[in-house]
């Protein structure tokens, strides 16, 4: 959205004179002036004596901000998240807004409505860079939303890429448009022009960095003291909706829900319990009843009274998370409840998601983490490539320690397997495969054996004699 000329919207601005802003050189012009030829960006000396009867202003920044602020904040009232790059041109991310307003006219519509006083352009487009220059484009009462990015670019002048030197060798070159720029090669601009050729050719292919509005304010949580501390599970049960239920009104103002939400309880001892939830969609109202009754349910007994409780979101969104085409979502749903009430019951550290590592033994290549909490870097890269790593197939069950197993060999060939009372033969067996130990911690060279028999088939290591059992193969 931008409202030109801002500068110049002030209460001493005279209607019956031309007038002008200037910084170092001019930074805002009304009709008056721009009729004597006075431009945007001309030096303050040239402006004056081409308009000696204007009324030259100098620029206060703070002061346009103090009077752009109200407008910032009906935009606000639209959608929450607004970045300012200077008074009278903002940025949006609408993806939200227009969910659930129903679609960018929509939202648009509502934008000016909230704004009608100041007659603002908007603009809408994929990227900063290109919503600008539709909004610029754009006449007040009549936004434009471009369809087609890469078109509406492709059809603007080099001159919007606004650095004189760059855009004159561009023009020596015969390159008037973005489009004409975005079709030549990346290598060679950035190699002639550097970072400055290749920002511009970013910006002309549509590839501006994303808006990055202001963080939502941490003031949205909610807390309830109790003096009679909930000592009944019923009790409970209702304060868990009740502070649910006024958490999501509060973020529905704002048009946003939370990903993750944090319960805290404190008892009549001073004993304070925290516990954060995460959903990979944001939570809607039951979701987060249904959450926070879990698990003040599984510490109100034996806590001696609840004497406050306090639910704090974050990783607040306004957006959803994109389905794959085949997604169960309703299943899925289902799913976590109940993971979510099973790691209530019996702890978050006996709800554990395995996620794959680099390694060379199976029970190396897996790291565990507490079910909900965020996917970390793996301390070993998987993608790495591992020489030495044992053969496919991967066995279905691995020890967490390998354990002693009995084998006879014969000749270096395993002839017989001890499982539990009785001798099992060989049917076949593969390997060895060296497995070089970390000398540096005293771990000697080791030999690894797939041994089927009729039982089933194993991974055995062999290390100083004895056999060790490292997975059972399905």
């Amino acid at each position: 959205m931008w409202c030109p000329n801002w500068a110049l919207r002030r209460a001493d601005a005279p209607s019956d004179r031309p007038c002008f802003v200037v910084a170092d050189r001019v930074v805002a012009v009304d009709e008056g002036a721009r009729a004597a030829g006075v431009t945007v960006g001309m030096d303050r000396r040239e402006a004056e004596a081409l308009c000696p009867e204007a009324v030259v202003f100098d620029r206060d920044v703070a002061e346009e901000a103090r009077r752009f602020e109200p407008v910032v904040e009906a935009v606000e009232q639209v959608v929450p998240r607004v970045e300012i790059a200077e008074p009278g041109l903002v940025f949006v991310p609408i993806d939200g807004a227009v969910r659930y307003y129903g679609g960018e006219e929509q939202v648009v519509a509502e934008v000016e409505r909230v704004t009608t006083e100041v007659s603002p352009r908007i603009g809408v487009a994929d990227g900063p860079f290109a919503a600008r220059w539709a909004a610029m484009s754009a006449r007040p009462g009549a936004p434009l939303i471009v369809a087609d990015t890469a078109a509406f670019l492709a059809s603007l002048d080099v001159s919007t890429l606004e650095t004189e030197e760059l855009v004159a060798t561009f023009r020596w070159l015969g390159v008037t448009t973005l489009g004409e720029l975005a079709r030549l090669p990346r290598p060679a601009v950035a190699s002639r022009f550097g970072p400055p050729g290749l920002e511009a050719h970013r910006l002309a292919s549509g590839e501006a960095p994303m808006v990055r509005p202001r963080e939502i304010p941490p003031d949205l949580a909610v807390e309830e003291r109790f003096e009679e501390p909930l000592e009944l599970v019923d009790q409970v049960a209702f304060a868990a909706r009740a502070l649910a239920s006024r958490l999501m009104a509060g973020l529905r103002r704002e048009g946003i829900a939370p990903h993750r939400v944090a319960v805290e309880m404190e008892t009549v001892g001073g004993t304070v319990r925290r516990r954060v939830w995460r959903s990979a969609d944001p939570m809607d109202e039951r979701a987060l009843t249904d959450r926070v009754w879990w698990q003040l349910r599984a510490w109100v007994e034996g806590a001696g009274g609840i004497v406050r409780i306090r639910l704090d979101p974050s990783d607040l969104s306004g957006e959803g998370r994109q389905l794959s085409l085949w997604e169960d979502t309703v299943a899925r749903v289902e799913a976590e409840r109940a993971f979510a009430r099973v790691q209530s019951l019996v702890g978050p550290d006996r709800m554990l998601v395995a996620e794959p590592q680099g390694g060379r033994m199976p029970a190396e290549r897996v790291v565990w983490r507490r079910w909900g909490d965020e996917p970390a870097v793996p301390p070993r890269d998987p993608s790495a490539p591992w020489p030495g790593a044992t053969p496919a197939p991967a066995p279905a069950l691995v020890p967490p320690e390998p354990t002693r197993l009995e084998v006879e060999w014969e000749d270096g060939s395993p002839v017989r397997v001890r499982l539990g009372t009785r001798w099992e033969p060989v049917l076949g067996w593969a390997g060895p495969w060296r497995l070089m130990g970390r000398w540096w911690r005293g771990e000697g060279p080791a030999d690894r054996y797939q041994i089927v028999t009729s039982a089933g088939a194993f991974l055995c290591v062999v290390r100083d004699g004895r056999t060790f059992l490292a997975g059972v193969y399905d």
